[in-house]
């Protein structure tokens, strides 16, 4: 997959050119569609970027892909990196301040999702949904705040807009990005007086990622976009935008937010489940039994 940001992301945009020069970001998650073009835009604008991963050919693969925005080595990929292992994660902090000498962002956005409804989740499929996003997004927070308290740098979570309200089929996402919510402002708390910043962003219907691809059924791009107040769905230069600004120094005050980023989508209840409610559930729940 090619980079989807390019050199227009700062000549066309609203952002100075090397607004984060010097600074490291560290990025769990990074080899997803919405992660990836978070560190694009990162990258272009002067940061280096370390993408750790579980799979080892596309963390290489999409690191190779966005060193093409920098100068060589702006890119550290550390592959083979489960983020429920605390261990993993504290090596995978060493390799970067070894190659990069320091941490000033964090981007914790390793997750999964499927869909299914509460009859045919098994405990085991809750349970690693739930330690992915939560257990995952602590422990790469946890690992990293060495380095956080030098640099007083930024945490970003990424999270959803399923635990909003009732989203059938993502009882197990919804749970765990509750977690991460909840977790992203205990740390703001904690963490505010050190001067480091937390923050969490939404992202509701995104096209041409992963997650629309895997779970959107049909022609439910075209049905969401018309749903949503802003009449389009969202792309992940959208969610760039919001991490540039989030992790600048323009929101040098924004502290323990939840930024959801979905043109209004999840007011009126725009998620790709929605035409599956209540007959397709009913269905699924009833041949279980």
């Amino acid at each position: 997959m090619v980079n989807t940001l390019d050199a227009a992301f700062i000549s066309k945009g609203p952002w100075k050119s090397n607004l984060f020069q010097g600074k490291v970001v560290f990025v769990t998650g990074g080899g997803g569609t919405i992660c990836r073009v978070q560190t694009e835009a990162l990258v272009l604008l002067g940061a280096k970027a370390a993408i750790i991963g579980r799979s080892e050919s596309n963390t290489i693969t999409v690191a190779e892909e966005i060193s093409k925005l920098a100068e060589p080595g702006a890119v550290l990929p550390i592959p083979k990196i489960d983020v429920r292992d605390y261990k993993q994660l504290e090596q995978a902090v060493a390799q970067t301040v070894k190659t990069f000498g320091r941490i000033d962002y964090v981007i914790a956005g390793a997750a999964g999702n499927f869909i299914a409804d509460v009859a045919h989740l098994s405990p085991n499929a809750f349970k690693s949904v739930v330690d992915i996003d939560l257990l995952g997004s602590f422990n790469t927070v946890k690992a990293c705040l060495p380095e956080l308290l030098k640099s007083k740098g930024s945490v970003l979570f990424v999270s959803a807009t399923l635990h909003y309200y009732g989203v059938p089929f993502q009882a197990h996402v919804g749970a765990a990005k509750a977690g991460v919510d909840a977790l992203s402002n205990a740390l703001a708390v904690e963490l505010g007086p050190l001067g480091i910043r937390c923050n969490c962003i939404a992202p509701g219907p995104i096209e041409n990622t992963e997650g629309m691809r895997r779970l959107a059924p049909g022609d439910f791009k075209t049905r969401a976009a018309e749903a949503v107040p802003l009449q389009r769905l969202g792309t992940t230069k959208d969610i760039a935008d919001v991490t540039v600004f989030l992790f600048s120094p323009a929101a040098s005050f924004v502290n323990g937010t939840i930024t959801a980023v979905d043109g209004g989508a999840w007011h009126v209840g725009a998620t790709f489940t929605r035409d599956m409610y209540p007959k397709r559930l009913v269905e699924s729940i009833k041949s279980k039994f």
